[in-house]
């Protein structure tokens, strides 16, 4: 992805989204200084997206996407008053997850992404 076209899409499908924290979490190689990640480039628009969630916090998941980027993967975070642990909190589906249907139990959310890794970014 050149950065022309930054951010790309920033609607993810919550299916798609736990796919690539699933990549994520099986990636066992070990990178070396020459590819290690060191900060993400995140275009406004996904945090701005994600601040209006009724929510108290923004978690970031980390999730490998299909040109094998690591990326990260915003969703909001509610306090549960009665467990005293944050819940996730997703955007609305969108129409590009409507089309992506992937486990019913997660085709109702949207997470939010458009973070390039740097570098190359």
């Amino acid at each position: 992805m050149s950065e022309k076209s930054f951010p790309g899409p920033i609607e993810i499908p919550l299916a798609v989204a736990k796919e690539w924290e699933k990549r994520y979490e099986d990636d066992t190689t070990v990178e070396d200084n020459k590819n290690k990640v060191r900060s993400y480039l995140i275009p406004r628009e996904s945090l701005e997206k994600v601040l209006l969630l009724d929510a108290d916090a923004v978690r970031a998941y980390i999730g490998i996407n299909e040109q094998n980027e690591k990326t990260l993967l915003f969703v909001g975070a509610k306090l549960d008053k009665e467990t005293g642990k944050y819940v996730d909190v997703y955007g609305p589906p969108s129409s590009s997850s409507q089309q992506n249907k992937g486990d019913e139990d997660d085709a109702d959310g949207t997470v939010y992404d458009g973070a390039r890794p740097s570098p190359p970014y």
